[in-house]
């Protein structure tokens, strides 16, 4: 079992900045592949990162086309902790962002939720114009 905790969410205008945080505890969760995931309402959940790992050591990391260039994943292994470093917020990022492991996985199968087994419960991220 992994369990995962975000955190970081909040209020911010539209240009700003927010972290996202997600600890991780449980059984070698350090060494899943880790991933953000956003639900804006009404909408399906959709990728937004991954940092996965192998061989002892981050392997790639992936991100969303939408967020290229703007938001950064990060994993702080040493903390059990991946982090979404989200700059130049847009009102259309506002979602509820979720934390997912996987212990599996290929480069696209990544970028769907199914592939995932651990979910972390969300952290609300609103993004004002």
């Amino acid at each position: 079992q992994v369990q995962l905790v975000e955190s970081g969410g909040g209020l911010v205008q539209a240009g700003g900045s927010l972290r996202l945080s997600c600890a991780a505890s449980g059984r070698t969760g350090s060494t899943y592949n880790l991933s953000w995931f956003r639900q804006a309402p009404g909408k399906e959940r959709e990728f937004v990162a991954v940092n996965t790992w192998g061989g002892g050591s981050v392997y790639y990391v992936d991100y969303a086309n939408f967020v290229k260039g703007r938001f950064t994943i990060h994993r702080d292994n040493a903390k059990n902790t991946v982090y979404l470093q989200m700059n130049s917020l847009r009102p259309e990022d506002t979602a509820d962002y979720y934390c997912a492991a996987s212990a599996r996985g290929d480069k696209w199968s990544l970028q769907h939720s199914y592939e995932y087994g651990y979910w972390g419960q969300g952290t609300r991220v609103t993004v004002s114009s």
